[in-house]
């Protein structure tokens, strides 16, 4: 296997903007670092556990792979239209008084349960194993290590954006409307590639 790719692969993958990233910025931008590294936690679980099925179940998905991607393009769209709407209704104020209640959907469970329906980091996860690990490694030790690699590699970008947006948690209250107006565009953006449409623009 070519270490320097494989680790190439994982880091410009997850590192770089997608739903999961830019919504953890905007979370920290409104629910502080704590509910962002929550909601981190059950997204970096629920990649564990998309990469444990993808190596166990590797050969039957990628046979229904042009279904799955039909599938996920669709569900990830609709996904990323829905965050980009939350996200242009934010408010810090209200967030800050309506604490308990703004934050139920901004949690652990989330973060894991909406990493199924991401287009980008289930794409990931079938690419990575597939390309990777299954040609040459057959231990299940190997395959097992490789999982908790890939995790941690998925973990530590998350918690980067954490800490980005942390850093720049004052500017990005001050600019808060324009900010949330950008990522909600990024998502929307996001939504558009993966659904299709702009290959049927093309042709």
């Amino acid at each position: 296997m070519n270490t320097a790719a494989f680790l190439a692969y994982c880091f410009i993958v997850t590192f770089t903007p997608g739903p999961t990233n830019i919504f953890i910025l905007s979370t920290v931008q409104n629910h502080g670092p704590k509910k962002a590294l929550e909601y981190a936690a059950g997204a970096a679980l629920a990649i564990g556990l998309l990469l444990i099925l993808s190596v166990t179940f590797n050969s039957v998905l990628f046979e229904a792979l042009p279904k799955i991607k039909l599938v996920m393009g669709g569900v990830g769209a609709v996904y990323m239209l829905y965050l980009a709407w939350k996200l242009s209704k934010m408010d810090v104020s209200a967030a800050e008084t309506t604490a308990e209640t703004d934050q139920v959907g901004i949690s652990f469970k989330e973060g894991f349960l909406m990493q199924f329906i991401n287009p980008k980091v289930v794409l990931f996860v079938l690419t990575v194993i597939s390309n990777f690990i299954m040609p040459y490694y057959s231990s299940l030790f190997h395959r097992a290590l490789f999982v908790l690699i890939i995790t941690i590699i998925g973990l530590a970008a998350f918690v980067s954006w954490v800490i980005f947006g942390a850093i720049l948690k004052y500017f990005l209250r001050t600019y808060q409307k324009t900010v949330n107006l950008v990522m909600s565009l990024s998502l929307i953006y996001c939504a558009f590639m993966v659904s299709g449409l702009q290959e049927l623009l093309l042709r």
